[in-house]
């Protein structure tokens, strides 16, 4: 399993990033038993569309989770039902798109489509239960609930290891969230944690949005994470001083997220 950023700014896209958006994949066997690449991506918020033209080709994604439904984390499935309905070779199959319920109203109200569209020819909207996985090849996603301003979910991902495929490994997104139960959950015993690091120590102190990078570490030591990997931080945030507040809490590797970065798992 790899993982690789699309984008990475929080909360809106930046100068040099896109907003939330990974792409996930791994081998395994397809319908005819051929082995093949399986691709998920993880968000698709604004700018990450066009970024994603970078990494892989926009009708080999298997699947689109989107961990809730605010914008900076879904406006570009816009994006994706454009490419898919209008590309000049005809259209394209419909990609599933799952998560928190209400996907498709949602992605209806962004577009400034009618009542009548329900983008089916294209995207196919799956609401995700926790504890009830939705399986795409080789992968399997579980969802867990987060602790933010609107429904929201922490995804894990378990997976074939890139160097061993008989080995399972764990992934996991928090998407956007404070520190909870359901996150503290997702992400025990991973492999890798992905992690928003949005808030800084002292300056943002409300509670029940972001995590900070303290926050961040002390869910990685908690859940005795492999490796810790911070994301969705604003353009204004300095990001080394929230690795050294994970870096208080978390004694691991910790990388910065930034676009086209990859880790193999």
């Amino acid at each position: 399993m790899r993982l690789t950023v699309i984008g990475c700014t929080g909360s809106m896209s930046g100068p040099d990033a896109a907003a939330s958006s990974y792409l996930v994949q791994a081998e395994g066997p397809g319908a005819d038993g051929a082995e093949r690449t399986w691709s998920v991506i993880l968000d698709l918020g604004p700018g990450a569309m066009g970024q994603m033209l970078n990494h892989v080709d926009p009708r080999d994604i298997d699947a689109i989770a989107v961990s809730h439904l605010h914008a900076d984390h879904m406006v570009d499935l816009i994006g994706m039902q454009v490419y898919r309905r209008w590309h000049p070779d005809g259209p394209l199959p419909p990609v599933d798109v799952v998560g928190t319920p209400g996907g498709m109203e949602r992605t209806r109200a962004v577009g400034g489509d009618g009542e009548d569209e329900d983008y089916a020819d294209v995207l196919t909207f799956r609401d995700l239960t926790p504890g009830t996985p939705f399986t795409v090849g080789p992968l399997t996603i579980d969802v867990f609930p987060a602790w933010h301003p609107v429904p929201a979910f922490g995804i894990r991902v378990t997976g074939p290891s890139d160097d061993d495929s008989a080995r399972r490994v764990t992934l996991g997104y928090t998407g956007d969230t404070d520190t909870c139960e359901g996150i503290e959950q997702m992400a025990d015993g991973l492999d890798l944690l992905l992690s928003e690091a949005a808030f800084q120590e002292d300056r943002d102190t409300v509670r029940g949005i972001h995590l900070t990078g303290r926050r961040a570490g002390a869910l990685a030591a908690g859940g005795r994470v492999g490796r810790l990997v911070l994301t969705h931080i604003q353009p204004w945030t300095d990001k080394q001083r929230v690795a050294d507040e994970a870096a208080e809490e978390f004694d691991g590797p910790i990388d910065l997220a930034v676009p086209g970065a990859t880790w193999a798992i």
